[in-house]
């Protein structure tokens, strides 16, 4: 596939409300989109992280540096989706930038062959239950109320955001107010193994899971904390690879597994990372990065793959974005439709990619 034109396009989409978890608070999704313009087809992509580097070492300036000097000239003029990741393994990390890279030009191949990109990864369904992600609150009371408004749109599973200082009792009183709804928590890397004891007393609310406790790099210390809880452990951040999903499950550090495909340098290695999942009898939902419609698509394509057995952070636009980039996704009846259409599905509307856009690079043009 003959690529012409690769455009980086910076959007800042304000949200509806401040999303806090223990890595600080979001106002805006200020990133940017990649489109892959080739002879026969144009494909979109999402960068996932954030100008900051905190959830991850990645994160806006490094990767349009890192793909305009480095990873894009390493895929033109000519190259496949299944080329990207071992043309551009060479340059260590920046798994979410080079997942942008893949994925715009996965989109573009799908779409010239009219393809959806769940038949690529092997859907089975074409819908798939939504969890939704809940940010650390103000006060307990903020808290439930927004926790009921979700439950009454539809959500299948809540997600309480965590850290030191607001756990365990924001936990009880949700549990208390709702019974028995399907509930676990996000720590995002707050706590360390000395919190073990603590973090047991989340044992008597009976969680789905207790995602990414310790530090990324801690399987050892995931490992003994799953010895100490009986809640299950998952790892969201830890797994960058399938080679890290099967160490951490040889490893015992986890029960469950979160599978975002930025994270993992696309959806190439999130469909590895799920077969590798299944194969050990682990089970493994998607993850979210209050991706616009451009990410949100395909990563509901994703989750309608076999090994995803819990509901996902596959939320509605709406529950980020007053207006989104492309067509709004829709809750219905708890549950997020796959997208049908070629590629990824989903294309930007036009008057909201240039209400959103604020800055327009081109990395590579054809002569």
């Amino acid at each position: 596939m003959k690529i012409e034109r690769v455009e980086l396009l910076h959007v800042a989409i304000p949200l509806v409300s401040p999303f806090r978890t223990s890595f600080g608070t979001m106002t805006t999704k200020d990133t940017f989109l990649l489109r892959v313009v080739t002879d026969s087809a144009q494909g979109w992509s999402e960068f996932a992280a954030d100008p900051a580097p905190l959830y991850c070492s990645e994160f806006v300036g490094a990767a349009e540096l890192v793909l305009d000097q480095h990873l894009v000239p390493r895929v033109t003029p000519e190259v496949t989706a299944a080329e990207v990741q071992p043309r551009t393994h060479a340059i260590k990390g920046h798994k979410l930038a080079k997942a942008a890279l893949e994925t715009a030009v996965l989109d573009a191949e799908l779409r010239s062959c009219g393809m959806p990109i769940g038949a690529f990864l092997g859907a089975t369904t074409d819908r798939v239950p939504a969890g939704v992600s809940v940010g650390i609150k103000n006060s307990i009371p903020e808290l439930i109320s927004d926790v009921e408004g979700y439950l009454a749109e539809g959500y299948a599973r809540i997600k309480l955001k965590i850290e030191p200082g607001w756990d365990v009792e924001p936990v009880r009183a949700v549990r208390e107010r709702f019974g028995d709804i399907l509930l676990q928590v996000d720590a995002n890397t707050a706590y360390t193994l000395a919190d073990a004891e603590h973090l047991r007393r989340l044992d008597e609310f009976d969680l789905l899971l207790i995602e990414q406790p310790l530090e990324e790099d801690d399987l050892r210390g995931h490992a003994l904390l799953a010895q100490r809880v009986r809640t299950p452990i998952c790892l969201d951040e830890s797994i960058t690879s399938a080679r890290d999903a099967a160490t951490a499950i040889a490893l015992d550090a986890c029960r469950v597994i979160n599978i975002k495909p930025a994270r993992v340098g696309g959806y190439l290695e999130a469909r590895r990372i799920h077969d590798v999942a299944v194969a050990h009898g682990i089970p493994v939902w998607c993850g979210g990065m209050l991706e616009t419609g451009v990410g949100r698509g395909p990563n509901l394509a994703l989750a309608a793959s076999p090994g995803f057995v819990l509901p996902g952070d596959v939320s509605a636009s709406r529950r980020y974005f007053a207006q989104d980039i492309t067509e709004p996704f829709e809750l219905r009846d708890g549950f997020m439709h796959v997208p049908t259409g070629p590629g990824i599905g989903v294309d930007p509307i036009p008057e909201m990619l240039k209400r959103f856009t604020t800055a327009t690079r081109v990395l590579y043009a054809k002569d």
